[in-house]
């Protein structure tokens, strides 16, 4: 124990320091909180669907959901059912075996409905994809092949910033 304490005071802090602020995301909430509301009648429901992901792109979306960004601090919420939501958020290439999956959760999502790609796989195949081919074998592409995109974030994986920022231009197009 002395050893590990004697090298935690010898190499000191080495933590990431916090992201700046960026002043074009201070919005004022309760107008935020209106806005969400007139469109959607109450809190903004988010389901989440990985269609085929390395999985980069959930964790910045977890980042979102942290204290920092506090995302449930503006009226937006994460829920377990397309049933409950508002807005999908889709990550990833969508793979063949999702297919299905990605448009039975589309159907069930109740109108109006909002979808946000996540990331360069869902916004154009990312890496998956060849430049000259938008599917292959393996995968069906962006999601905009199988559903409707009403807003895409690029990034590989994007900040919690971006996504954000994503979240909040589907809002504002739907009024």
């Amino acid at each position: 124990m002395y050893q590990i304490l004697k090298q935690i005071l010898r190499t000191g802090i080495k933590s990431e320091t916090p992201p700046q602020a960026d002043e074009a995301l201070r919005v004022d909430t309760q107008r935020l909180q209106q806005q969400i509301l007139d469109a959607f009648g109450g809190a903004l429901a988010i389901r989440q669907v990985d269609a085929g992901s390395c999985n980069g792109c959930e964790l910045e979306i977890h980042a979102v959901n942290n204290a920092y960004y506090n995302i449930e601090g503006l009226g937006i919420k994460f829920v377990a059912s397309p049933r409950h939501a508002d807005l999908l958020l889709v990550t990833g290439p969508v793979s063949r075996h999702m297919e299905i999956a990605l448009k039975r959760t589309y159907d069930a999502t109740p109108e109006p409905k909002l979808v946000v790609a996540i990331g360069d796989c869902a916004c154009n195949g990312g890496i998956f994809c060849s430049d000259d081919a938008d599917e292959n074998y393996a995968t069906c592409g962006k999601v905009s092949n199988v559903i409707p995109v009403d807003v895409a974030v690029s990034g590989c994986p994007p900040t919690p910033t971006a996504i954000l920022q994503g979240i909040l231009t589907a809002i504002s197009a739907r009024k």
